[in-house]
């Protein structure tokens, strides 16, 4: 497995991550940890983001990562 390929798999799985943590906030009715799984989903969005942005890097340094 290409390390593209990986990066990709560990952005899918950080998204389910944030559906997750999404899902938990709004299921609960305590304000305290409605927040902290707010907060958590935000930083684990930011680093989806930073490891977009290092696929990205991946893909252009490392053409042959492109192939399918």
């Amino acid at each position: 497995m290409t390390v593209g390929k990986k990066i990709q798999q560990t952005i899918a799985s950080a998204e389910g991550v944030v559906a997750n943590l999404k899902t938990f906030a709004l299921d609960t009715d305590n304000q305290q940890a409605k927040q902290m799984y707010n907060q958590l989903a935000q930083n684990t969005e930011t680093i989806i983001q930073q490891l977009k942005a290092r696929e990205q890097q991946v893909m252009q340094e490392e053409p042959q990562y492109n192939q399918q």
